[in-house]
């Protein structure tokens, strides 16, 4: 049997059982999202501790090399030293590093070019039965994802799945879904397919301050590298 129907058995399996039992009420305090990009694309690949970079100065060749994103997000320069990088956009950081160099160089000219990619993973957590890191095996939605780490606990809340996606320009938002209603919700559509870094989050009671639960669980239970990329301390909305 194939991996793809496997998958699909399962989902439909999981789907079934989650019919059979009562359902949990839907927050009152926080819908699920709407959220779209505003030009109606796909956000650009967004870049991660780990990635490497060629670095090409086009009117100062002798300062051209290729580097790493550390463990804190950063790369560094010449002149400039560290500069943040994770979850930025290639194109974003080239406007960064003009904007850095332009007190350095007389008309800095860069190219910022991603050569290699490190983590292909997602985070699922909650009342799941096996949370943890999973990789990225391709086109995969939250439910998929759900059945990677092993179905849903008696306990979940399936009716009040959360993601959290850091999206560019640094912006962390939130969303909680109806995974009952499918993959063919247009809601939960909008987030598929899922992301490196992407955190998928079962509850175990309803969501009331969706904000607070999420920077409190992402405290507790996200491992270190994630943490990095999302940087806690900043903007958490819900959408």
């Amino acid at each position: 049997m194939t991996r793809a129907l496997s998958i699909s058995m399962l989902l439909i399996l999981l789907l079934g059982a989650c019919q059979a039992s009562v359902d949990p009420q839907p927050s009152e305090y926080f819908a699920a999202a709407e959220w779209r990009h505003e030009d109606g694309q796909d956000a650009s690949y967004l870049l991660a501790p780990g990635d490497t970079l060629q670095v090409i100065f086009h009117t100062a060749p002798e300062l051209d090399r290729e580097t790493r994103i550390a463990p804190d997000g950063s790369i560094s320069l010449p002149y400039v030293g560290a500069v943040q990088a994770s979850a930025r956009s290639a194109g974003e950081l080239r406007e960064n590093l003009i904007q850095a160099y332009g007190s350095e160089l007389k008309d800095p000219d860069i190219d910022v070019i991603p050569t290699g990619f490190d983590s292909q993973q997602i985070f699922v957590g909650g009342e799941v039965q096996s949370p943890g890191l999973m990789p990225l095996p391709g086109q995969i939605d939250p439910l998929q994802a759900i059945i990677m780490a092993g179905g849903f606990t008696d306990q979940a809340q399936p009716r009040q799945v959360a993601l959290m996606r850091r999206m560019p320009g640094g912006e962390i938002v939130t969303a909680v879904f109806d995974i009952k209603k499918g993959i063919n919700d247009p809601r939960l559509s909008e987030w598929t397919p899922l992301r490196r870094f992407d955190v998928v989050y079962v509850p175990r009671s309803a969501i009331a301050e969706e904000n607070l639960l999420m920077q409190q669980w992402f405290r507790a239970a996200l491992p270190v590298q994630f943490s990095l990329y999302y940087d806690i301390s900043g903007d958490i909305r819900g959408r």
